[in-house]
């Protein structure tokens, strides 16, 4: 006779559930059915050891299209090397972050959404508050007909500071825009408007939140900048645009061994809560393919305020692309590969759109060993086999959008 798998005891489902270490798990756990999902909601305890953690691995987002026009998202654990029977109904475009376990999108009115991508579960009824919709930027006042045909890639790159539906007073929005990397803040709930820093301090590539700050990095000299959002922002008259000044340059960048003719994306990455670690990545053209060809990294040291380049970083492994860069202690979770830089096909300023049938910039890289490991490339197939697993490698080759390396949040179960 078949057991009805809906029907266990509680006691016994609260006994499997103390014995999940992974994430992914604990969300495969409350997909089984309602009797398990409201388990795995009302465990407090199990919830709080996995709130408690700084280092919780992040999971991949793939984009498919169906000939039918449907758009899900497929969420691929690289820890245990498996696809989840996930599905995620999430629009499909361009996200130029994610942060807290939201996604980030422009729209064709140049506001910015915020997408739960785990409030859209497939087969399950969408929660409310899955889509936070935002004030407008201001319109680009040059190229504003080109912009409107390419809008979601005037949002370069978009952090948040807190989760919005728990803590929505302390979230502030902070988004890199096009063309010159500039920066824009909106404070969630209480403002209607964004305020926008001194253009004087652009072309930036990346920007996080850390110890209490925004930290962005210019792309042209790695310079790292600081800045506090205020608690209030004055501005002279109703229509003209507010803007902040108030930025602190804390490091010189990182000179240039030699003349580079590749292009040199750099993303900031806290670490151990206290460190900030930079990544500088060498993307090239080959065969008119996009490939990354050389990583470097540095650590800041925050007393003599100067990047430091280091050969290992021990048992972190770190998660970069789109996204709001991770890092993890790979010995906490079993699969995870130490002193490896996860890395994506992300947005950049050189292919500027992805093609997904041309452009499959995805691997790891072993900082000890200076290796490479491609996704998507014929001859590294069978090594790369043993890290990305067959159905996500066909999925990776198929998407027609970067994937997104995201950290679910607990109370989106």
């Amino acid at each position: 006779m078949d057991r009805d798998w809906a029907e266990l005891p509680e006691h016994l489902l609260d006994s499997i559930l103390k014995r999940l270490e992974l994430l992914s798990d604990y969300f495969q756990f409350s997909l089984v059915c309602w009797s398990w999902y409201w388990v795995a909601k009302d465990s407090e305890s199990q919830r709080a050891k996995m709130m408690l953690s700084c280092y919780r691995p992040p999971l991949l987002l793939i984009s498919r299209s169906t000939n039918q026009g449907i758009n899900t998202w497929n969420v691929y654990n690289v820890m245990s090397n498996r696809v989840l029977d996930l599905e995620l109904k999430v629009p499909n475009k361009r996200f130029c972050g994610s942060s807290k376990g939201w996604l980030i999108a422009m729209e064709k009115d140049f506001s910015l959404t915020l997408i739960n991508p785990f409030f859209r579960v497939k087969g399950r009824r969408k929660k409310e508050n899955s889509i936070i919709h935002l004030p407008p930027m201001t319109p680009p006042s040059k190229g504003l007909n080109r912009w409107v045909r390419d809008c979601e890639y005037y949002a370069y790159r978009a952090t948040i500071s807190a989760d919005p539906i728990l803590d929505a007073s302390d979230c502030t929005v902070v988004v890199i825009y096009e063309e010159l990397g500039e920066l824009a803040f909106l404070r969630l709930g209480k403002d209607t408007r964004w305020t926008y820093v001194d253009k004087s301090f652009s072309l930036n590539h990346d920007v996080i939140y850390a110890q209490d700050k925004f930290y962005s990095v210019d792309g042209k000299n790695g310079d790292l900048l600081a800045f506090d959002v205020p608690t209030h922002v004055n501005s002279t008259t109703a229509k003209k645009k507010k803007v902040f000044s108030n930025v602190e340059r804390v490091a010189p960048g990182v000179k240039l061994q030699q003349q580079m003719q590749n292009y040199i994306k750099k993303y900031i990455v806290e670490s151990n809560g206290k460190e900030l670690l930079m990544v500088q990545r060498y993307i090239d053209l080959v065969n008119d393919e996009r490939i990354t060809t050389k990583i470097e990294v540095f650590e800041l040291d925050f007393h003599k305020c100067v990047w430091k380049e280091i050969n290992t970083l021990g048992d972190l492994a770190l998660s970069i692309g789109d996204n709001h860069s991770v890092a993890v202690l790979a010995s906490h979770f079993p699969g995870c590969h130490p002193n490896c830089i996860y890395f994506n096909h992300d947005h950049d300023r050189i292919t500027r759109h992805f093609d997904g049938a041309e452009h499959h910039d995805f691997g790891i890289y072993n900082v000890q060993d200076k290796r490479f490991y491609y996704v998507g490339y014929n001859e590294q197939d069978k090594i790369f086999s043993r890290i990305y697993s067959r159905h996500a490698t066909t999925l990776l080759r198929k998407t027609n959008r970067p994937p997104m390396w995201v950290v679910p949040s607990f109370h989106q179960l």
